[in-house]
């Protein structure tokens, strides 16, 4: 199970209801960001996120509204004695970024990167946006699981069905049981984060059948030139990418600040994917 706490949902600049770009991720007890803006390790505090958990942190790209936070967090985690490895996950070039601390490892990565994180896997992307800029995909591990009433009928038990699954067959009075007779393969939960991004195929390659597509979603069709120019997307834009993804749910973030109300911005979305929300600071979703 996942567990997802907005903690910063402005885009360039923070306004006094939202902070700058940050995402935390928790998994058994683990905490993962998707970007780290200024101030969000006071987010963290503000909404139950331990920052002491964080055990992976992922640079979208190198722009200060999605990394700057990186900074302060170090050092608080320094100052409460942190021993265990941090790992950062960024774009070339973050090596001469953020200096060096025992506990620290960082990790440049490239178009189609992936790393193995125990129950999930993490996977970079690279999007349409200034320098190199990345989306994430962090999905389960398939699973397996048991046709349940079938295994019992032909005997298996307790311990049993732990045995078959390393042996990968049990011999049951005469009969050999297979493993692959038994059970079947379950799909893991799979996340998509954007990043920064116009309207991009690769984000709807990696998205498809997502189970929650987070898109930026920085202007409205009133900006259309504004995000052409910035290479950003708009509500409508990532509508347009959960519907081709066949995304189960979109969520809109990293909004302009020129923005009061964000409801024009939903009801573009939803009148072409219908499973839009807008996230806000301290939101959370847990699939």
């Amino acid at each position: 199970m996942f567990e997802i706490t907005f903690l910063g949902t402005a885009s360039a600049m923070p306004t006094p209801e939202r902070g700058l770009s940050s995402i935390a991720v928790r998994r058994d007890g683990d905490v993962f960001l998707v970007d780290c803006g200024e101030g969000s390790q006071r987010q963290m505090m503000r909404f139950g996120v331990s920052y002491m958990k964080v055990k992976a942190i992922f640079i979208s790209h190198l722009h200060l509204d999605h990394f700057l936070g990186v900074f302060g967090l170090l050092e608080t985690m320094r100052l409460n004695g942190r021993k265990e490895k941090l790992t950062i996950y960024a774009p070339r070039g973050a090596g001469g970024v953020f200096g060096k601390k025992d506990f620290l490892e960082i990790i440049e990565i490239s178009d189609g990167f992936s790393a193995d994180l125990g129950a999930f896997s993490f996977t970079s992307f690279e999007v349409k946006h200034d320098g190199k800029s990345f989306g994430f995909i962090l999905e389960e591990k398939e699973k397996v699981r048991f046709f349940e009433e079938k295994a019992k009928s032909l005997g298996l038990k307790g311990q049993m069905f732990s045995e078959i699954q390393k042996k990968g067959s049990l011999k049951i009075g005469a009969k050999t049981i297979r493993l692959k007779d038994v059970t079947y393969s379950q799909r893991g939960k799979k996340i998509v984060f954007s990043g920064d991004t116009s309207p991009c195929p690769a984000v709807a390659k990696a998205a498809k059948a997502a189970d929650i597509l987070i898109h930026e979603s920085t202007f409205g069709q009133d900006r259309i030139p504004e995000a052409k120019e910035t290479n950003h997307s708009t509500a409508k834009d990532a509508a347009a990418c959960a519907k081709k993804a066949k995304a189960a749910r979109l969520i809109l973030t990293h909004f302009s600040g020129r923005y009061a109300d964000f409801s024009p911005l939903v009801s573009e979305a939803t009148a072409v994917f219908p499973k839009t929300e807008a996230a806000k600071d301290g939101m959370k979703v847990t699939i």
